[in-house]
């Protein structure tokens, strides 16, 4: 899954994709190397980013949708928003898949809006807020956590005949650092509850910070934790780098 940010203040991308021939040519490089889908995202979510309304978000993200489904046809898109309103215009502009970054708890109308949309639904766990998050993440146990979460939710979600659902622990989301590796570590555990299971680390603080560099000088890090989620279960890498990413599943798929 390729990620494409049309954000202003995205982490890592933020600014360098708000032209048309921008966002066209890295859809288009993303393609080419091999993303399966592309995640598009109009609203920052990094630690402490400023909210913007559901009428900005949409002001963003219809017009994008609409350039890239009309110059890439059979492009499969993903609608990074929790925003139901959001996901609901979206897949009619035609989007496939919407990934929530909330989980379906910061939109109560999130989860019976995929049920009616009846398109795959890519559920992540965050510990409050982006606004919040990073505060002061704090966990008795974070893979029993995170995986009653899960469970809760893809309890409601079969109850609405919701199916196709995808799993995100939510690197970075209302965690520390060394929540993170403890998810990364026990990232089998989630494989028990039977989807697919989404990994998003790509050039996230959980590498960089360790090793005293910067998101950008991170590639290396992201590369090596993909190869670890990967063969602890990942299905899908979310990732800006999707070549090396590629070369990761390559690998990891001759050792299968």
């Amino acid at each position: 899954m390729g990620i494409l940010n049309i954000t202003p203040d995205s982490f890592y991308d933020g600014g360098k994709h708000t032209s048309d021939t921008a966002i066209l040519k890295q859809a288009e490089k993303m393609l080419n190397e091999g993303a399966t889908f592309i995640d598009v995202g109009a609203f920052s979510s990094r630690p402490g980013a400023d909210s913007i309304s559901e009428e900005e978000e949409l002001k963003r993200i219809i017009p994008v949708t609409e350039l890239l489904l009309n110059k890439f046809p059979d492009i499969i898109l993903s609608i990074d928003t929790f925003r139901s309103v959001v996901a609901k215009k979206c897949v009619e502009a035609g989007a496939a898949i919407i990934n929530d970054i909330s989980g379906g708890t910061m939109d109560k109308n999130m989860f019976t809006t995929v049920a009616d949309l009846q398109v795959p639904y890519i559920l992540m766990h965050m510990q409050g807020t982006p606004q919040n998050m990073q505060q002061n993440p704090t966990y008795e146990n974070a893979t029993k956590e995170v995986f009653s979460f899960f469970s809760a939710q893809l309890f409601k979600l079969k109850n609405l005949h919701v199916n196709d659902v995808i799993l995100d622990v939510g690197f970075g989301f209302g965690k520390t650092i060394d929540h993170n590796y403890e998810l990364l570590k026990n990232l089998t555990y989630f494989t028990h509850l039977g989807v697919p299971i989404l990994a998003g680390m790509s050039r996230k603080s959980m590498l960089y910070k360790p090793l005293n560099i910067t998101a950008e000088k991170a590639l290396n890090a992201t590369t090596t934790a993909n190869t670890i989620a990967l063969i602890n279960g990942a299905n899908i890498l979310r990732v800006h780098d999707v070549k090396e990413a590629m070369e990761a599943v390559k690998v990891v798929e001759q050792i299968q």
